[in-house]
């Protein structure tokens, strides 16, 4: 099965996070958290700042790890590092998505997520209950 290695960036400001639907392909108006393919010879973390800068228009700083989430799609395999991120510059413009949403920890689930992505949610939820909530909590 195909490996794709992905980042996402969890985009706090004060009590909410920043998820956007996605505006073309096989998923088209799913939910997501922003991110995108770490290029060749790239971090995840540089990864995530040119794709944030290239999908929102902002510049970010990128946190903590959260986790790696590991999911089966049915043609690939996704393995996707999630880092907690603020925006340090700019204000978001959506080039890529076709919506964007700022979520408290009580709307979590009122989008429909990707199915990895709803494996964060699950993670996000843990680190809520036990309030560590990473660098950038605000």
């Amino acid at each position: 099965m195909k490996r794709i290695r992905v980042v996402a960036a969890v985009i706090r400001s004060e009590d909410k996070i920043f998820a956007t639907a996605r505006g073309y392909g096989e998923f088209k108006g799913q939910w997501e958290f922003p991110g995108g393919k770490i290029e060749l010879e790239e971090t995840p973390q540089e990864a995530l700042v040119r794709e944030i800068q290239e999908e929102l228009d902002v510049k970010i700083e990128v946190g903590d790890l959260i986790d790696t989430i590991e999911y089966d799609y049915p043609s690939f395999h996704l393995s996707m590092d999630c880092f907690w991120c603020i925006v340090t510059d700019g204000e978001i413009t959506l080039k890529e998505a076709e919506n964007a949403r700022w979520l408290c920890k009580d709307e979590l689930y009122s989008v429909d997520w990707l199915p990895a992505d709803m494996k964060l949610i699950e993670k996000l939820e843990l680190f809520n209950k036990h309030l560590k909530w990473g660098r950038f909590n605000g």
